[in-house]
């Protein structure tokens, strides 16, 4: 067994701080697009990428997925998987946005609000949806990294997860067995 480094010790820290504030984003985002799944669905049909119908379901469904992923991560349970999902929807969110920026359509992205067409005159804000969605995308990328935090169902649920504590176990048992170390 390893004697504990400063980052073995602030890392759950660290990983509970960024699993909480993922949490917010997709809580945030999530549950006011639940009280007007009609709104939503507009706003995801201004991308023009779907038909208004399959925008429909897309605005009806999508909500419901935030929610679930803030869930997960708001109590960490099965935080790996939830932070897979989260950095999926970041790269979905993102490419959205370049893709309208690219059309050159005038969209609020919807992330936070109602989305939707701009008002005549306002210039939409895309560099800053990107590098936002981008901050966040790394968010999930460290939770995918260090899923292990303080506070999480994980540990209660599916025991530790100490990567490295396994692999000194398995170098262990390794060496125990007469087992040649690979490079």
């Amino acid at each position: 067994m390893s004697v504990p480094t400063g980052w073995n010790r602030a890392q759950p820290w660290i990983s509970l701080v960024v699993r909480l504030a993922l949490a917010g984003v997709f809580l945030a985002a999530g549950l006011p697009k639940i009280f007007d799944l009609a709104g939503n669905a507009r706003a995801v049909n201004a991308y023009q990428l779907m038909s208004w119908e399959m925008a429909q379901v897309v605005g009806a469904v999508q909500p419901f997925v935030e929610v679930g992923i803030g869930l997960l991560l708001l109590v960490g349970l099965i935080t790996r998987f939830a932070a897979w999902l989260a950095a999926i929807a970041m790269v979905v969110f993102i490419a959205g946005i370049v893709s309208a920026w690219g059309r050159g359509l005038s969209i609020d992205c919807g992330c936070f609000s109602k989305g939707g067409q701009l008002p005549v005159g306002v210039a939409p804000n895309y560099t800053w949806d990107i590098v936002r969605d981008v901050l966040f995308l790394a968010l999930a990328v460290f939770l995918i990294l260090f899923p292990s935090s303080r506070f999480s169902l994980d540990g209660k649920v599916l025991g530790p997860m100490d990567m490295e504590d396994e692999f000194d176990e398995q170098a262990g048992s390794g060496a125990a067995s007469g087992g040649a170390a690979r490079p």
